[in-house]
This record gives structure tokens, C-alpha cells and sequence, in this order.
């Protein structure tokens, strides 16, 4: 078998890689010999590969401080409407390399630092490519002995790909909530919008999974240990966010006083759209005790607790909650979500105020014109304070009536739902608002008042119905529901995929769709097809580039020209290849890390993403032990050798998600070790899966696990992830899937199972695993091993918790899409013994991915929601003088 090309060879053929001009490959190596002398202080005799990476990363951010400093003067002069994106997480990943797909610096940062330290040979390196330059020093070496045994040269060549995997991945996210958040960054600054990503700079992010004897174990994510190279703190814009303290109503109006005082401090992290020398910025805060924290206790002496009690203050900003689709009603994580709202609109206010027509137009002054010049988006619930916070500001700071503020601050905010699970909705106690906000609860009281009076005329003597849509759960326990204020206090409220938003309209918001069916939109998720496949799959890339032109990677759709070439034989090849070359780099880097070793020709069989009973990685489980029990039970037969990869993190205090990595892990050991199956079945789990992994995992993937119970996965970006690279969907009728199988034709797909219906009928009717675990002979000897300790001998008891669950109290109903699934999986294996027929249907897929660009999703929140309109203007580079 052909050994395959490494990434770094792939990237020196596509030319949207960017050429390596001999100009730029000479400065590159100057900036980077620069910075490893001047910021990092060593020289190659101490340097170590992370100070190369860190001299690396300064290099390019030093292309990227010209275009950003002209993006931001450029909004100011022109100033346009800006776009604020509130998310509570940021789920960036890796920076170096996507700056240099953005910039197109890849292949000369590539030959750079091949080339190395070493400007003094006797010939100009950078007219020389790296492959020329190896046969020359070999040549001079060996004939001549001209260059210098201690010359930097030999002993560095440094390898781009080696440098990229020190970098640490900003983990400031769950999931597909928080990756969505960095995908739309990236698509705002490529379509030239004015946009600012606002969050928290966790100093702790998502912690690190290890695998101990098959449980999760978690590990605090120390990200920030050796620096972040790609951000620069702004302690100028540091601004104050007020707790606790009381209200006072005095004749000149409302005052919030004797409130602790925690600041803001803001750290900017440059955010490249493609090619198109826009750089917007991402804005993360962190906490920091004022000077004066504690002031009683330095009075009464004692200076030294006051200095520590500023670790208090300061805890704001220091951990992500690890929770997924699970609301759990810490007061800090309250505080946090106030933190990062309080700190954003200060600073909103102050853009809006000190832009350059504000200072000569009066109007720019008053707030009439803010939600023309504003437009906040509200990442689910997480930053819903916007509301009532800024209500507060133009009320009690600027003085306004409060419809006009209400009007000013409907128009301004608009909020995307992201889930229908109601252990996710967040419900703060009312007594905790009163302690630490109270303030806020007395604008949210309000609010609903008038919201209630509002309904109670259209609908008078309708008291269910104003139960049903109060902003306050009456109880023993009064509840404050934020979904609730952020519909009232919008003026668009989208679901994230055609199906979540129907049931956004028909059921989760039913009484405030009927009040206001207008402010309903659907917005279906994208990816950024530059991280998604450019990035992690030049291979891929490099293909299509060859077949319709490079302009697909900024209008996604031009995909759909690759729909002339399904039955084109040399494409099918290709195709083939690079699935086959990606998945033997997987093979190395799992048999690396794991030290497994796995057939690279086995069908790659993947589920990742965070583990959740609605996930139903339960369901998968299922397969592998039938499958299991097949193998065992007839080994003669020929079967379509598989390897089930599953990874995904599980909420460190949810029982039931870390039972279910446990059964995976306790299947993987009876499976891998069992000399019946040999080769033909593995399961392996995948520790710690993150972006970075998820870069790797996804380019080889065959097959796309995408089956939770119809009407839980809001959307789903995984599933759409893996389409664009080449993968084909098992999966239910849910989220985006429904979408994908409409764009692709259902019949290249694998859909299975009940459709949202059918799962509501049987909700009337009631489920009764019970039924099929009698009925089903496989289904039943699966679970029974389960039960048993077949899987677990030393602990025999270890799934008794999991069965239970799975027989009497699931809410995902896994049986009853137990069936139709081993159905489905058994027509992948016969489609997956006819390669070319498998391909052609991947090519299919592919071509018909562009719908998933996370460009058009935000040129539709533009257009339909932010009132803006994509520009394709392209900022001059600093190198051209400005008009």
C-alpha cells in the first residue's frame, strides 16, 4: 500500500494554501528568528519545540495586528450596525493553524520553518523549495563540506504539523452550543459584518478526560499554564460589575447601592475572516478584585485574609460549568452569567457613544437610534440578563421612560433557543435574585406585570393560560424562567434546525407563538467549512479544488457542482484514496496514543459527541454486543470487519452518562481481547475527545452516528461535519438529519426509527421496554449479558443501574428503536461490501453539504434578524496605504 502523503505534502499542492512567494518565506523566517531571540529569549541551543511554537504563533499574529488594527478603524469611520454575540462559551479549539489557512500563510510559514535559523548560508534559502533545499545540503555536505557542522540549518527542520500539536486547545465550551459560537465568528468575519464575540475567559475551560480502569476521571484544563499567545490584554477598557447591596426609590430615582464591586478585565483575541483582511475581535472578561476589596477587613487588620479573600471576587472567571443540556442553579454560575452581560453592555454603550458620528450628532447622544446601530444576540438563555440589564441602565442610568427603553431594548435583542430538554432550562430561584441582583428582580417583576396585563386582555379569564406564560413560577420555591423573559424581551426568537423550530412554535413556546407567531424564525445551524474541511482535510480539499475551483470554500453550495462527476471513475478514485489515506493517519495516531492496533481497511464506524441518555450512545452499545453475539455465534460467516469508535465527555456529576463510558470501555475489553472475533470487530473508546481530536477523528470516519430519540437533538453539528468530509449518517429522523436526508435524497442516507410522531403517540399510548425485551431474542441475551456481569466479571452487579434504567424508567425509549436499527446497520455492511457504489454515495453527500455552511446561517441571521447585510468589500492589507 502506498505510504500516505503527510498533511504538510498535501498543503504544498493546494494553491489555497497559498503560494509560498519567495519574499514572504524570507520574512517569515526573519520574524520568526526575531521572535525566538526577542520575546522568548533563547536561542536553538535551549529552545524547545514549545518555544518554537510560540515563536511560530507570534509570527503569524504579527500578520494578523496590521489588518486588525485597520478592521476596527475602518468600522469606526464607516460605522456600520455591529453585531454582538453573547455566549456564555467559545469553543475555539487550536488558533495557529486556522490563522494560517485565513491568511493564506500556510505553506510559507511551512518552508520557513523547514528552512530554519540560519541566514548566513551561501546561497539565498528562500529561492529555494524545501524538497531542492534537502538534495542541496545533502549535496554540499557530502562533495564539498562547505556548511558548518554547528549550522542551525541541519538540526532544525522543523515541522509545521509537530509545532501545531503543542498548541492547547481553548476548551471555553461543552459542545455544539459553545463550537457553534467559534463557527459563527469565523463566517462573520468572513462575510465582512461588524461582529463581536463577547464571553468569559475561563482560566479553567472543559477539564481533560482520562479513562482509569474504564471510568472517567476529570482533570482540571490548566490552558493557560505556558501563555495564550493570541490574546492581549486591554486593562484601559477594565469596567466595574456591581452584586448584592440594596435598592433605593428617591425622588431623583432608582439607586442601586452598597454593592460589592468585582471589574472586568478584557482580553482580545483577533478573529481572521477568509482572505478578505478582515479581523474582528472575540472580547473574553475576567475577573479581578478591586484595589479596595475587603476594606473592612484591612481596617480591623487584617491585611493579609483581605489579599487572599481577593480570590473570591476573582473565582467569577475561573472554571466553565462542565454541564451539557443540564441546568443546575449554582449562585456562581448565576454570577458569572451577570458578569459577562454587565461588563458587555458597558462596553456597548460606550462603543455606541464614542463612534465618530456620535460626537457632532445630537441623535447619536439619546438612544433613539441604538437598536439601528446595535444588535445583541443571545446564545440560548445563558446571557438572558441582557435583558433586564439593559432596561436598567437606560431607566435608572440614562433617565428614559421605561416603554421607550422597553421598545429600544426589544428591537435591540433577539434570542436563539438551543434545546427542548427541560432539565435544561434554566429556572433561578427567586430568593437568589434577591440576594444577588435585586435590582433586576425588581425590572423582571415589572416586565412580567406588564407582560401579564398584556395577555390577560386578549385572552380575559384565561388564569392557565397567564400561569402558563408568566416570567415567575409560582411554588414552593418561586422560580425566575429565562426562556420565558428572553421571548418577551426579543424581537426574533429562532429554533436551530426546521424541525427544533416547529416545536419550538408548537409546544416548548405554544402560548407565546399564538400571542406572537411574527417573532418566530428557524435558523438552521452551519459549520465553517475552513476549520471543517480546508484545515482538517487538505486531502479532501485539495480534490475538489482540482475538480470546480477553489471558490467553494466562501459559497458552500458551489458544492453541487461536484454532482457531474458522481460516476466520473477517476473522482470515485480519488474520493476512495483520500478516505483511505486519512483513515491510515488515524490508524498511526490511535496505535501512538493508545497503542491499539486497528485494521485501517475495517469500516470506521464513529459516534463523538458529549454522552447523554438522549445521544442514546446506549443504542450503539446494543449493536456492538449483537454484533458480538453474531460473530460468536456463526464464525464461519464472512462479516464487514468493523472498528466502533465512541468519545465524548459526561457531566462529572451525571451518574447515568458516566455508567454509559464505563459499558463501553467494559465491552471494548471483552471484544478486543475475544481470539474468536480477531480483527473483525473493535470498540474503542476515544479519551478526551475535544476539537483538536475531532479534527483528526472526523476525516476518517465511514460512518456518522447521529441517532438520538426524534425531537431531542436541537440540530446536531457533528452530523453535518462529518457529511462535508466523506462520511455517510446512520442515523433518526432528528435535528438537522432531517435536513441532510432532504438535501442528499433519503436514500443516501441510513434513517431509521420512529420520526417525532411516532414518538408522541407512544408517549399517549406509553412505552413498555418490557414488551420488547420479551419479543426480541438478540435484544434480550444482550441485555441479560449486561445484567449478568458478562461484560464486568469482577463486579458483576456494575450494569444492574443501566439495565434498570433501560427497562423501567427510559425517557429515549432505546428499544423501541432497537430493531429498525440493527436492520440499518446491516444494510451499511451491504452497502459497504460494493466500495464504488459506497463512494459514489459519499460524493453524493458531499456535493450536497453546502446548505451546512455556517455563512449561510449567518447571512440569514443578518439579513432576517440583525437587519445588516453582508459585505464583500475587501479591507486593504496594511502594506497598501489607506485612501
Amino acid at each position: 500500500m502506498a505510504v500516505p502523503l503527510t498533511d504538510s505534502e498535501k498543503r504544498k499542492q493546494i494553491s489555497v494554501r497559498g503560494i509560498a512567494g519567495l519574499g514572504d518565506v524570507a520574512e517569515i523566517r526573519k520574524s520568526f528568528n526575531r521572535h525566538l531571540h526577542f520575546t522568548l529569549v533563547k536561542d536553538r541551543n535551549v529552545a524547545t519545540p514549545r518555544d518554537y511554537y510560540f515563536a511560530l504563533a507570534h509570527t503569524v499574529r504579527d500578520h494578523l495586528v496590521g489588518r486588525w488594527i485597520r478592521t476596527q478603524q475602518y468600522y469606526y469611520e464607516k460605522d456600520p450596525k455591529r453585531i454582538y454575540y453573547l455566549s456564555l462559551e467559545f469553543y475555539m479549539g487550536r488558533t495557529l493553524q486556522n490563522t494560517m489557512v485565513n491568511l493564506g500563510l500556510q505553506n510559507a510559514c511551512d518552508e520557513a520553518i523547514y528552512q530554519g535559523l540560519n541566514p548566513g548560508l551561501p546561497f539565498e534559502m528562500s529561492s529555494v523549495n524545501v524538497e531542492t533545499f534537502k538534495v542541496v545540503v545533502l549535496v554540499l555536505w557530502n562533495s564539498l563540506h562547505i556548511v558548518n557542522m554547528h549550522s542551525p540549518l541541519l538540526t532544525l527542520g522543523l515541522d509545521l504539523e509537530e509545532l501545531e500539536e503543542i498548541e492547547e486547545d481553548a476548551g471555553l465550551g461543552n459542545g455544539g452550543l459553545g463550537r457553534l459560537a467559534a463557527c459563527f465568528l469565523d463566517s462573520m468575519a468572513t462575510l465582512g459584518l461588524a461582529a463581536y464575540g463577547y464571553g468569559i475567559r475561563y482560566e479553567f475551560g472543559i477539564f481533560n478526560q482520562k479513562i482509569v480502569n474504564g471510568w472517567q476521571v476529570e482533570e482540571a484544563d490548566d490552558w493557560l499554564r505556558y501563555g495564550n499567545p493570541w490574546e492581549k490584554a486591554r486593562p484601559e477598557y477594565m469596567l466595574p460589575v456591581h452584586f448584592y447591596g440594596r435598592v433605593d426609590h428617591t425622588p431623583e430615582g432608582v439607586k442601586w447601592v452598597d454593592t460589592q464591586v468585582v471589574l472586568a478585565m478584557p482580553y482580545d483575541t483577533p478573529v481572521p475572516g477568509y482572505k478578505n483582511n478582515t479581523v474582528n475581535t472575540m472580547r473574553l472578561w475576567s475577573a479581578k478584585a478591586p484595589n479596595d476589596f475587603n476594606l473592612e477587613e484591612f481596617n480591623v487588620g487584617d491585611y493579609i485574609q483581605a489579599v487572599l479573600d481577593r480570590n473570591l471576587a476573582e473565582n467569577i472567571s475561573r472554571v466553565l460549568y462542565p454541564n451539557d443540556n443540564f441546568f443546575e442553579g449554582k449562585e456562581l454560575r448565576l454570577k458569572q452569567e451577570y458578569f459577562v452581560v454587565a461588563a458587555t453592555l458597558q462596553d456597548i454603550i460606550r462603543r455606541f457613544k464614542s463612534s465618530k458620528f456620535g460626537c457632532r450628532d445630537p441623535v447619536r447622544t439619546c438612544f433613539e437610534t441604538f437598536p439601528d446601530k446595535v444588535a445583541i444576540q443571545l446564545n440560548d438563555t445563558h446571557p438572558a440578563l441582557s435583558i433586564p440589564e439593559l432596561m436598567r441602565i437606560l431607566v435608572d442610568v440614562e433617565k428614559m421612560d421605561w416603554d421607550k427603553a422597553w421598545e429600544i431594548t426589544k428591537r435591540t435583542c433577539a434570542y436563539t433557543n438551543h434545546t427542548v430538554l427541560p432539565e435544561a432550562l434554566e429556572r433561578w430561584p427567586v430568593s437568589m435574585f434577591e440576594k444577588l441582583l435585586p435590582r433586576h428582580l425588581e425590572i423582571i417583576y415589572a416586565i412580567n406585570q406588564k407582560h401579564l396585563d398584556h395577555v390577560a386582555t386578549l385572552f380575559p379569564g384565561d388564569v392557565d393560560r397567564l400561569r402558563r406564560m408568566s416570567v415567575i413560577e409560582e411554588g414552593d420555591c418561586k422560580r425566575i424562567n429565562m426562556a420565558h423573559l428572553c421571548v418577551i424581551g426579543s424581537h426574533a426568537v429562532n429554533g436551530v434546525a426546521r424541525i427544533h423550530s416547529e416545536i419550538v412554535k408548537h409546544s416548548v413556546f405554544k402560548d407565546f407563538y399564538e400571542l406572537e407567531p411574527e417573532k418566530f424564525q428557524n435558523k438552521t445551524n452551519g459549520i465553517t467549512p475552513r476549520r471543517w474541511l480546508l484545515l482538517c482535510n487538505p486531502g479532501l480539499s485539495d480534490i475538489i479544488v482540482e475538480r470546480i475551483g477553489e471558490d467553494f470554500l466562501t459559497d458552500l453550495s458551489q458544492l453541487k457542482k461536484l454532482l457531474d462527476f458522481v460516476d466520473d471513475e477517476a473522482f470515485i478514485r480519488d474520493v476512495a484514496k483520500v478516505k483511505q489515506e486519512n483513515k491510515l493517519k488515524f490508524s498511526a495516531f490511535l496505535e501512538e496514543q493508545y497503542k491499539v492496533k486497528i485494521n485501517p481497511s475495517s469500516m470506521f464506524d464513529v459516534h463523538v459527541k458529549r454522552i447523554h441518555e438522549y445521544k442514546r450512545q446506549l443504542l450503539n452499545c446494543l449493536h456492538i454486543i449483537t454484533l458480538y453475539n453474531r460473530i460468536r455465534k456463526t464464525p464461519k460467516k464472512s462479516y464487514v470487519p468493523r472498528t466502533v469508535m465512541i468519545g465524548g465527555k459526561a457531566a462529572p456529576g451525571y451518574h447515568m452518562a458516566k455508567m454509559i463510558i464505563k459499558l463501553i470501555t467494559s465491552i471494548g475489553e471483552v471484544v478486543n481481547n475475544d481470539p474468536y472475533i480477531g480483527d473483525r470487530l473493535k470498540v474503542l473508546f476515544l479519551e478526551n475527545y475535544r476539537v483538536s481530536l475531532a479534527e483528526k477523528v472526523i476525516p476518517a470516519a465511514d460512518l456518522s452516528e447521529q441517532i438520538s430519540t426524534a425531537g431531542t437533538e436541537a440540530s446536531g453539528t457533528g452530523n453535518m461535519k462529518f457529511m462535508l468530509n466523506g462520511s455517510l449518517t446512520i442515523g433518526t429522523m432528528d435535528g438537522a438529519n432531517v435536513e441532510m436526508a432532504e438535501e442528499a435524497g433519503e436514500e443516501n442516507l441510513f434513517i431509521f426509527g420512529m420520526r417525532v410522531d411516532d414518538v408522541e403517540a407512544m408517549d399517549k399510548k406509553g412505552y413498555n421496554a418490557k414488551d420488547y425485551y420479551d419479543r426480541i431474542p438478540e435484544l434480550r441475551q444482550a441485555i441479560d449479558q449486561m445484567n449478568s456481569g458478562f461484560f464486568s466479571p469482577n463486579e458483576p452487579g456494575c450494569f444492574r443501574d443501566v439495565v434498570n434504567m433501560l427497562m423501567y424508567h427510559d425517557r429515549f425509549k432505546v428499544f423501541a428503536d432497537y430493531e429498525a436499527y440493527i436492520k440499518s446497520q446491516g444494510e451499511v455492511d451491504q452497502l459497504y461490501m460494493n466500495p464504488r457504489e459506497w463512494t459514489k454515495k459519499v460524493i453524493k453527500n458531499i456535493a450536497c453539504s453546502g446548505k451546512f455552511s455556517s455563512d449561510r446561517t449567518i447571512t440569514e441571521y443578518a439579513r432576517e434578524i440583525w437587519g445588516v447585510e453582508p459585505s464583500a468589500v475587501k479591507i486593504p492589507p496594511p502594506n497598501i496605504p489607506r485612501e
